[in-house]
């Protein structure tokens, strides 16, 4: 499947439907608006109405909508609300433990994100991976750390997290989505921080991460950007493969097929545009 790189997701609550407009300017390559975690119970009803009535006003609007979970009174609801509106190019589906929960989703044929926020869900990732109509898979790292018995925060927690962000990796992988997106960091004002596991998510092959204020959206952008040197790097890659020979050096090191391949993900997570 060839999707977009998607950086960054921004949630936005459907109980403040003044807020969607301003997500939409602020630079995310996807917002979400969130009609579960983000919205009390009593406020669901309103949300999906709020929602409902911003995309009939604003049609020209493209965003994804994250769904409340199946066994949500709303459940049904939501889907419906979704496939009735264009605007919507995806759904996110959460707490998901089986391809069954997908495939009721799909029905609406909208793309499904998936988002694994159990042990079930967890353990059923491979069929949830391969059911018709996902796209790309994400977690809730509290909800699972919470399943799971973890110590949240934790160095021996993020050990056991690494392993489910790999089973992620792998099951996109083998099923050809698009690459994962890591879970929210919740700390909003420590920067540096939110910046590092922008970086190490990069690092272990995820496109970006979820976000859920706008003023994480800029400094997720920029840890995930490449170096110059590396964009530097790519650049001469690309511009010595133009020759049509299948191995080549650049810079006295062999460059072939996969060297080749991260050169031109670098410049397409730069935004630059390569053959």
């Amino acid at each position: 499947m060839n999707t977009p790189i998607i950086r960054s997701a921004l949630f936005v609550p459907a109980s403040r439907p003044e807020r969607i407009p301003k997500a939409l300017a602020v630079g995310a390559d996807a917002v979400i608006v969130d009609l579960e975690d983000a919205v009390q119970e009593s406020l669901k009803v309103e949300a999906r109405a709020n929602l409902d009535a911003f995309l009939s006003a604003n049609p020209e609007a493209r965003l994804l909508v994250r769904i409340n979970a199946p066994e949500h009174a709303g459940h049904a609801a939501d889907i419906a609300l979704c496939a009735r509106h264009a605007g919507v190019v995806g759904v996110l589906l959460p707490k998901v433990e089986s391809a069954a929960h997908v495939a009721r989703v799909a029905a609406c044929a909208k793309p499904v994100w998936p988002i694994i926020e159990s042990a079930a869900g967890l353990l059923a990732l491979a069929d949830i991976a391969h059911a018709d109509g996902v796209e790309r898979l994400s977690f809730g790292a509290l909800d699972l750390g919470l399943d799971l018995g973890l110590s949240s925060g934790s160095a021996a927690a993020e050990r056991i997290l690494d392993q489910a962000r790999y089973a992620l990796l792998l099951q996109s992988r083998v099923a050809g989505l698009g690459a994962p997106l890591d879970s929210v960091f919740p700390a909003i004002e420590d920067r540096e921080g939110l910046a590092r596991t922008a970086r190490d998510a990069r690092d272990m092959g995820f496109d970006g991460l979820l976000c859920i204020h706008p003023t994480q959206v800029e400094i997720v952008h920029r840890a995930l950007c490449p170096a110059d040197e590396e964009l530097a790097w790519a650049r001469r890659v690309m511009a010595a493969a133009s020759s049509g020979a299948g191995v080549f050096v650049v810079d006295g090191q062999m460059v072939d097929a996969p060297v080749l391949g991260r050169a031109r993900r670098l410049l397409q997570r730069a935004g630059e545009a390569c053959d």
